[in-house]
């Protein structure tokens, strides 16, 4: 807790604002000994450790999150078997989001009444399911997926239910007052997105798993496809359903950054991906999403869970023997953009520029974000 004291003083004297997520995927071992998101206790749990960095922090931070992809945690550790702690149980899934969404209450709460002028959220993935072909099965495969993906968290936070195929499953886990305890008032809306899925049916127990998108669909170095319409409409569906302020706290991606020989890395690929989905969300502020900040996934290349290593997010270079920070071309980039507003251009691999449309010029009365930001992990 001394290291967090020390970063957020640190950013405070650069002028930077921290914002503090509770919740990054990462359970204590002695939490998971007793049950862990399949005790319903934990939600007490959560709210006593709310509490501790609400006192802590509360003086100097405002903006709290929650969680963070609660998707994704409860369905690749608990339903798919995939992440920490490894099951594939319909029961287990079940509970675990209940009790993750029982934990968001209560910790609203707490920060609530702890912390003044609090602003408070979570932070859901939120990404179109499409069917990868016409099949009754496969289109049924991407309906049901979604609920999970796209709908188990923020609907009972935000519209107090769950949604109707994932209801009948939550049911045996409810008890009276459930509801109330989970749609506490929230300020906004936090979202992370990088591509649609592409889903498939599948004999597993969600009956769905992920496909190959189409192959005239590009895709960044990790695999995932590059579709910015799909981040447009994803923000206007976010506003259209749920009215609040929208925060997109991680976009960006991953791409085969290397030093050149003057010990530089031009990713031109990350400035291009990132040119196309900003001007996405600009699109999105134009027809009414009512967007108030964008934050880049990442500052630093970092470990990205099961690829380890391999796939670099950040902004920074990082040599992981060593430790040196090297900024990427997209750093000074993306610099500029939050800075000058002006077209920018940067050098392709041909020798060609790209020009990068830096989306500020504006009409009079036209809605801005008002944080620009990285994400530190």
């Amino acid at each position: 807790m001394a290291f967090y004291d020390r970063l957020i003083d640190t950013l405070l004297a650069a002028g930077i604002e921290p914002w503090i997520c509770l919740y990054h995927w990462d359970l204590p071992q002695a939490i998971h000994d007793l049950g862990g998101w399949q005790n319903r206790d934990i939600a007490g749990w959560f709210a006593d450790y709310a509490a501790l960095v609400a006192h802590r922090y509360g003086d100097r931070v405002k903006r709290f999150a929650t969680f963070n992809e609660p998707c994704v945690f409860t369905l690749f550790g608990y339903g798919l078997g995939w992440n920490a702690p490894g099951i594939a149980d319909k029961e287990a899934l079940h509970k675990a989001i209940h009790h993750v969404n029982l934990s968001h209450g209560a910790a609203i709460d707490v920060l609530r009444s702890s912390v003044p002028q609090a602003s408070l959220g979570a932070i859901h993935n939120r990404q179109p399911c499409f069917p990868v072909s016409s099949s009754p099965d496969d289109a049924a495969a991407a309906l049901r997926f979604a609920e999970y993906w796209n709908d188990a968290f923020p609907y009972p936070q935000h519209l107090a239910c769950y949604p109707p195929h994932l209801a009948a499953a939550i049911e045996p886990y409810l008890k009276p007052g459930d509801m109330a305890r989970i749609a506490r008032p929230l300020d906004w809306f936090g979202l992370n997105h990088y591509s649609p899925h592409y889903i498939k049916a599948d004999s597993n127990l969600m009956g769905a798993t992920f496909g190959a998108p189409p192959e005239d669909v590009p895709r960044t170095s990790i695999g995932w496809p590059i579709v910015p319409g799909a981040f447009r409409d994803t923000l206007l569906d976010i506003h259209a359903r749920f009215g609040l302020p929208i925060y997109v706290l991680e976009n960006g991606t991953a791409t085969d950054d290397k030093l050149d020989d003057a010990g530089g890395i031009q990713d031109t690929g990350r400035i291009a991906y990132l040119q196309a989905y900003t001007s996405a969300m600009q699109e999105a502020i134009a027809a009414g999403a009512n967007v108030r900040g964008y934050f880049v996934w990442s500052l630093l290349d970092n470990f990205e869970w099961a690829s380890g290593y391999s796939q670099r997010f950040g902004l920074v270079y990082v040599d992981f023997a060593t430790q040196k920070r090297v900024p990427k071309e997209s750093a000074r980039w993306y610099s500029d953009f939050i800075k000058i507003g002006r077209i920018l251009e940067v050098p392709a691999a041909s020798g060609e520029p790209i020009k990068i449309a830096a989306a500020t010029d504006h009409e009079p009365g036209e809605q801005l974000p008002v944080v620009s930001a990285v994400q530190v992990q």
